[in-house]
């Protein structure tokens, strides 16, 4: 993730063992959310369409059926969305969607940052030893 004020920076990253592409773009907007000090206008680009509609479109539906999808199935992450709901109330956030793997600069520097994160944490991991 990269977060952005006028001229000030801060990247950051990282990893979780066992999860989806789609739990961790919840997590980084969670977690860029509750790093902001006080209340803010926020804009949030994305290369991840589940999290841009989902938090544009479908959470509206999703709290009004009971956290049910339109097949009466359970919301996948229902969890991290709520917990994102909550994190965007205390900001005015704009979302943008922008194509992955497409040339953005800052979208390229983000996939950077989240590969290495995945293998530092690979290379501290002990071996898995298979028994015949």
């Amino acid at each position: 993730m990269l977060m952005r004020y006028g001229r000030h920076e801060k990247a950051l990253s990282g990893f979780e063992a066992h999860t989806t592409n789609n739990k961790m773009e919840l997590l980084a907007a969670i977690k860029g959310l509750k790093a902001l000090k006080r209340p803010s206008k926020v804009r949030i680009y994305t290369d991840s369409q589940y999290l841009k509609r989902g938090i544009t479109e479908w959470l509206p539906k999703w709290e009004r059926s009971g956290w049910l999808t339109s097949h009466r199935t359970p919301v996948k992450n229902a969890d991290l969305w709520r917990e994102l709901a909550v994190a965007c109330e205390r900001h005015q956030v704009e979302w943008r969607w922008i194509r992955g793997h497409s040339g953005h600069v800052d979208n390229e520097r983000v996939d950077i940052l989240a590969r290495s994160a995945i293998e530092r944490q690979l290379t501290d991991l002990p071996e898995v030893v298979q028994k015949p």
